[in-house]
């Protein structure tokens, strides 16, 4: 029977630097909240799918920390390719609770201890097998010496293609590649020269558990393939409380007079100044969703100044904040803003933005 597999609103964040804890909010988010019908099956969890969508964004699709969050995260996203000094237990650990002074948030307010724990092992046999185990170690080097001229160091290819198309190298870092190019084949054609008129035999080079070392490289750590996610709404079945109170009034005109919870009263001023240094990046400093970081953010960032903001009153704007919205990047601010800095955001963007939202949706016209 099949199960609905649906998304995460991401809750944890928490960095001292400003620019790297947005981008961590921004890309974090982005990422986490993909998941497919196949992303968690019935029996099981697809660790694949679980790094895809709540690690690739900072520590790359092959674990070795080229993403595009690495260049603003201080200090840079872990490259686990290189990483000899991590055990599975302290991996278990920093994937439940974090790392402290880093970008690493704690996941097991969002994971099960069956996916931390499997998505574990998945960086572990696919990304850490070159620097934990010395057999594919020797393969790599080896792989980097003889092959990547040709193969590129992904398997992608060469970085410079032949201008003229001939004798095209293939690419072997694909998923289909593994069913196509396996552990003998690749073996094969190194010993006999059978794939390529380029190709040189290594037979008469390199001794036979050299080669086997390479082989083995190539279908354990380049052969990771590439998994996609769908963007979706809920999270685990239930949807957000956000999206709930939004279909709730949506016909309904937008009362003034609700408020914030547990009496709070939004300081318009001070709730300016938090916007602009925590949500202009993505929401832009009119509101508008222009913010300098919403051009690789899909879905877009809310622009507070179209009609269909209007929407929106105080307590609405408030849950926002604090517990994100599931299917978006808006991460949860409740675990590194007070609740009146929620309050005063909240306020600064209900009145500055929302209640002139049709007006200004007009005069764009």
């Amino acid at each position: 029977m099949k199960i609905d597999i649906l998304k995460k609103a991401w809750g944890n964040c928490a960095m001292p630097e400003r620019c790297a804890w947005l981008v961590l909010c921004l890309l974090h988010g982005a990422v986490l909240l993909g998941a497919t019908e196949n992303a968690i099956a019935a029996d099981g969890v697809k660790p694949d799918l679980v790094y895809h969508n709540y690690c690739s964004v900072c520590h790359g699709d092959r674990g070795d920390g080229r993403s595009r969050a690495s260049s603003s995260l201080v200090p840079p996203p872990r490259d686990f390719t290189t990483a000899t000094n991590l055990t599975r237990e302290l991996m278990i650990k920093t994937v439940s609770d974090g790392k402290p002074g880093t970008a690493m948030v704690g996941w097991k307010t969002q994971l099960s201890q069956n996916e931390i724990e499997s998505v574990v092992d998945y960086i572990r046999d696919g990304f850490m097998q070159a620097a934990i185990d010395p057999h594919i170690a020797r393969g790599r080097g080896i792989y980097l010496h003889s092959c990547a001229n040709c193969h590129g160091e992904s398997g992608k290819g060469p970085v410079v293609a032949d201008p003229h198309g001939g004798n095209a190298t293939p690419d072997i870092s694909s998923s289909q590649a593994k069913s196509t190019y396996t552990r003998e084949r690749i073996m094969v054609a190194m010993r006999q020269n059978k794939h390529g008129p380029v190709m040189e035999a290594f037979s008469s080079r390199l001794p036979p558990q050299d080669i086997e070392a390479v082989a083995d490289y190539v279908t354990k750590v380049i052969m990771v393939g590439t998994v996609e996610s769908i963007s979706g709404t809920y999270a685990r079945g239930i949807q957000s409380k956000e999206a709930a109170d939004a279909t709730a009034v949506k016909t309904d005109k937008l009362k003034d007079s609700l408020g914030f919870p547990d009496g709070l009263v939004g300081n318009k001023r001070r709730g300016e100044k938090s916007y602009q240094k925590n949500c202009s990046a993505c929401h832009g400093e009119k509101g508008d969703g222009q913010g300098p970081r919403a051009y690789f953010i899909n879905p877009k960032p809310r622009n507070f100044t179209d009609a269909s903001s209007a929407v929106f009153n105080r307590p609405m704007l408030f849950n926002a904040i604090s517990t994100g919205k599931v299917g978006t990047v808006m991460p949860a601010w409740s675990t590194v803003l007070k609740d009146q800095e929620i309050a005063d955001i909240a306020e600064f963007v209900y009145r500055e933005f929302i209640q002139n939202a049709p007006a200004a949706a007009q005069n764009a016209k």
